[in-house]
């Protein structure tokens, strides 16, 4: 891996759920991993919002994003997030 892909973010949870995403990045703040929700402030910037899906489908649903080095960890502790958004089929 080179010096330039390491420093890229990795998406770690994307949702339209606005809640979602503020559990979501508390969890991350909470065990020092800094995050960055890629999408949120232009949700409301561009036609109908939020309209009927969670999130503007202009620009798609929040990316919540942290650094590479920090991403496995991230996405271990938001597993459970993720299985409550998006259940296994049974």
């Amino acid at each position: 891996m080179t010096d330039a892909q390491s420093d890229e973010p990795v998406t770690v949870l994307e949702t339209g759920d606005s809640g979602l995403v503020a559990v979501a990045r508390s969890v991350l703040e909470s065990a020092g991993i800094q995050c960055f929700a890629k999408g949120e402030g232009v949700q409301d910037l561009f036609a109908w919002g939020r309209f009927g899906t969670g999130f503007n489908p202009f620009v798609g649903p929040v990316q919540l994003q942290v650094a590479a080095e920090d991403a496995e960890d991230a996405k271990a502790l938001l597993h459970e997030l993720q299985e409550r958004e998006h259940p296994p089929d049974r």
